[in-house]
């Protein structure tokens, strides 16, 4: 089974990361210890914090997970090897600002909201069902696996 999370106030680039490569991670810039323990509760999602009060709570200790490191690249390959998480296998399947699974969509649809280059030169697009955001292949995203595989030391 699939491991959810959700992120504590700190680990923003910790979430975006894990959203890059398709974990299902919920994050919000201001949240509750309250309310991320009882998010976390109820959803079944592991707490990752670097917070040492939040797990010592009671409702926390068997659903959270203490991220040790300051920098989101050591953050991010302390996770990974955690959860045994394959870094590859999901890579650009959730939307990185609301964590939805991208759908695919059609060609033609898209034509009136991507530059006219964008459309010409590309043929797969995706986007998500809850913001509507569109994403395309394009250089960033050689660049994001390029630095991935530095973060986690991969070939």
């Amino acid at each position: 089974m699939e491991k959810i999370f959700i992120a504590d106030a700190m680990l923003g680039r910790l979430a975006k990361w894990m959203r890059i490569i398709g974990c299902d991670v919920e994050y919000f810039s201001e949240i509750s210890d309250n309310e991320i323990s009882e998010r976390a509760f109820h959803s079944g999602r592991i707490i990752l914090t670097r917070d040492t009060m939040l797990i010592r709570r009671k409702i926390n200790r068997k659903n959270s997970f203490f991220v040790k490191y300051d920098h989101y690249q050591d953050q991010l390959k302390q996770v990974v090897k955690a959860f045994s998480i394959d870094p590859m296998e999901n890579l650009f399947t959730r939307c990185l600002l609301c964590n939805k699974k991208l759908l695919t969509i059609d060609k033609i649809s898209v034509a009136d909201s991507v530059p006219e280059y964008v459309y010409y030169t590309k043929d797969n697009f995706k986007t998500c069902p809850s913001c509507n955001r569109l994403y395309w292949k394009a250089t960033h995203k050689n660049n994001v696996v390029k630095q991935l595989k530095k973060i986690l030391e991969l070939k």
